[in-house]
């Protein structure tokens, strides 16, 4: 009996929590795109505060430091203070990066396509081809209508995650997670 890899356990857990975001998603769309925005808003600021110090601490030493740190670190807080405060707006900018990420990531499987097939076997590579496929078209649809974008947005990513989920279980089941 062979043992599995490292790369399969890694597969299989990543399946699981996609599944479990797909379906907490899928039940709660609108909670869930609000958490992302907020605490994407957090991290805008902590970020900026650091930039901001860093030019603070660079100045105070050196006598001169990177004015785009600073410039950078005053955006950073500033858009952060703004998802915080406005986070319709920052839903309105999700559903305009939510389908480029789908985009690049569905490029990104299909690319490997052929290390798939060799590896993984036929029945998994046309699942993960035909899921990809789908997640393109749904991510072009998004793309170009940015109002099926904003209504659709917690329904497709939920839908997409759990069939990333069962992509990622059923590769670490085959013969690429041992």
């Amino acid at each position: 009996m062979r043992k599995r890899s490292g790369f399969g356990w890694l597969q299989l857990g990543i399946g699981v929590l996609l599944i479990l975001a797909g379906i907490l998603t899928l039940f709660n769309p609108r909670p869930t795109l609000t958490g992302l925005i907020i605490l994407y808003g957090i991290l805008a600021v902590i970020m900026g505060a650091a930039d901001i110090l860093f030019f603070i601490r660079t100045e105070r030493y050196t006598g001169f430091a990177p004015v785009i740190s600073l410039i950078s670190g005053i955006l950073s807080v500033t858009t952060g203070i703004m998802l915080l405060v406005y986070t319709e707006a920052g839903i309105l900018i999700l559903s305009i990066l939510f389908p480029v990420w789908f985009i690049t990531h569905c490029i990104s499987r299909l690319s490997h396509l052929n290390s798939i097939r060799f590896i993984a076997g036929v029945s998994i590579y046309y699942f993960t081809m035909i899921v990809n496929i789908i997640g393109l078209v749904l991510a072009l649809l998004m793309l170009f209508n940015p109002l099926l974008s904003l209504t659709a947005i917690g329904i497709i990513a939920a839908i997409y995650l759990i069939l990333l989920g069962i992509d990622s279980i059923a590769l670490s089941l085959s013969d690429m997670g041992l």
